[in-house]
């Protein structure tokens, strides 16, 4: 599947798992361009993934995990340098990147890849030990098409899943675990959203649409009283946090959230009436996990909300 939209590359996270992305207008020779790109990459039965880690037990082990099934070559580096020599001397169809590296810091080195017009297509998995701070956060949720720590529940077989994802692997050599944990989607029975809003309409209308996946609901009209909310609720699973607010509005509110250690991972979806790329930018640069304009789409505010949960 490649992605034609008027909407630019900022929403790609939305079409997971296409092969490609192109935005409106385009013209003939870019759909050609895709056509050929597309043709190409089915005619290659093995495929080829750069796995970029120091640790030798870690890199052995993850070669054996992702190689599994003889329909992928996984070539390995130990450092950006290396990386770097690799990806400009080879054709890779995904990267597993480490963020802890001898020479570089692997944020950097994800934004170094995606930046070469070449490679902006090339889906890249995080898979790291390292704590992320939101900064972090903000700048891998540009480039990288998954984000895994490796002390996550599972990590392995969630590596193993999303690199077959971008990979289009065929089921056949898919290993059993990866499609298991395919079929077990992430349920909202049981969890606790925090949703801090200004509009007690707003309010109504989420929590109608939250109850009913089983959701149990805590609710603030401001920043200021979400704070509070949440010093009495800390076992809230995520937050959804309204910008525009009197008192103390959403920007402030998620930096304070993010202040306390025990929040630091906790997901924060911040909705605006506003969509412009800076808006969004400047949601993501004050803590917030994911962005959503009003009026929002319950649909994709119930898929981002089971995307930021499948790790807790």
């Amino acid at each position: 599947m490649h992605v034609i939209s008027v909407e630019d590359r900022e929403h790609q996270q939305a079409t997971v798992g296409a092969f490609a992305y192109l935005e409106k207008p385009v013209s003939k020779d870019a759909l050609d361009g895709a056509l050929n790109h597309i043709t190409h990459f089915l005619d290659r039965k093995v495929k080829r993934l750069l796995l970029i880690e120091d640790d030798v037990h870690q890199r052995e082990s993850l070669t054996q995990l992702l190689s599994e099934g003889g329909d992928v070559e996984v070539i390995t580096a130990t450092t950006a340098k290396e990386a770097r020599e690799a990806v400009a001397n080879n054709e890779f169809d995904c990267l597993v990147v480490d963020l802890v590296l001898p020479d570089t810091d692997g944020v950097s080195l994800v934004e170094e890849i995606k930046s070469d017009p070449k490679l902006r297509d090339l889906p890249i998995v995080v898979y790291t030990g390292k704590d992320l701070t939101p900064r972090d956060e903000a700048r891998l949720k540009r480039y990288a098409g998954s984000v895994i720590l490796k002390n996550g529940q599972q990590s392995p077989d969630r590596l193993l899943r999303d690199t077959a994802l971008f990979l289009h692997r065929v089921e056949d050599a898919i290993p059993e675990r990866a499609k298991q944990l395919d079929e077990k989607p992430v349920s909202l029975e049981g969890r606790k959203v925090l949703i801090v809003d200004d509009d007690v309409r707003n309010i109504f209308a989420l929590s109608s649409v939250l109850e009913g996946e089983g959701v149990q609901i805590v609710y603030a009209e401001n920043g200021k009283d979400g704070l509070e909310q949440l010093a009495k609720n800390p076992d809230v699973d995520l937050v959804v946090m309204d910008v525009m607010m009197p008192e103390m509005d959403g920007y402030e509110a998620t930096q304070q959230i993010r202040k306390d250690p025990r929040f630091s991972d906790l997901p924060v979806i911040a909705v605006t009436a506003k969509a412009l790329k800076e808006d969004r930018d400047k949601c993501l640069a004050a803590g917030a996990s994911d962005y959503l304009p009003k009026p929002i789409d319950t649909q994709r505010l119930l898929d981002l909300m089971r995307l930021w949960l499948k790790e807790r």
